[in-house]
């Protein structure tokens, strides 16, 4: 069993590509090529994905506003609702296999919310779980989501925690299907005034907080296919 916690910062990717490495890495973590967990943290450009559980409705904005938008409208493979991806946004794209923590995807989405509360407490926020609702939250504001494909025991897609996010793109959509839900960021809570200094705490915060979570130890990567490079 690895006990080792690959992280890979990409910085900003295009939804796309985004997807194509990480069930690259999926496939190779289900055959053992990839023999450690991987969590992948980037930001992408602006973006709609549509889960599984995900109603039509949800998606607010039309297709000619998300268009004058520059917000482009993908749907996946994850469980969940309707979520919005953009810059300042944390995404972090977990490839875990189950087998070798717990065969049990509710008890990997408790996990993941702790990490997040976790994570957040590093950055100075208290974050808390809402009984019935996958997310993390500051009272009664929601600041992360979370969405999980499986497949073998083997997860990707993953969560997207607010840093920095511009907070108005929310109202194109009907965020995790949760009527008048109010979404908050990183920024705002922590009353920090530079984006770029809290998103450099959030990354690093969120690497170490899910090592801890999982037991595991972070071995920083350049990119899947290079040799780990030194934290």
């Amino acid at each position: 069993m690895s006990r080792k916690l690959s992280v890979i910062s990409l910085g900003r990717i295009g939804y796309n590509d985004a997807q194509r490495l990480q069930q690259d890495i999926a496939l190779d973590r289900i055959s053992g090529a990839q023999p450690d967990d991987v969590l992948l943290l980037l930001e992408h450009p602006p973006v709609i994905t549509i889960g599984r559980t995900s109603k039509p409705e949800h998606v607010v904005a039309s297709p000619k506003k998300l268009e004058e938008c520059g917000v482009d409208l993908f749907e996946i493979d994850r469980g969940g609702d309707v979520t919005f991806h953009g810059p300042g946004q944390l995404v972090g794209y977990l490839i875990y296999d189950l087998k070798d923590h717990r065969q049990d995807l509710h008890w990997f989405l408790r996990r993941v919310e702790e990490a997040l509360i976790e994570t957040l407490k590093k950055l100075g926020i208290k974050g808390i779980r809402k009984d019935g609702l996958t997310g993390v939250w500051v009272e009664d504001r929601k600041i992360a989501s979370i969405g999980i494909h499986v497949k073998q025991w083997v997860t990707w897609h993953g969560f997207a925690l607010n840093v920095s996010t511009d907070l108005s793109n929310f109202d194109l959509i009907i965020p995790c299907g949760i009527q008048n839900v109010h979404m908050t960021n990183v920024l705002r809570e922590s009353g920090e005034a530079r984006a770029g200094k809290v998103w450099d705490k959030a990354l690093e915060a969120a690497a170490s907080s899910f090592a801890v979570v999982f037991k595991q130890e972070v071995q920083w990567r350049d990119h899947p296919l290079r040799p780990f490079s030194s934290p």
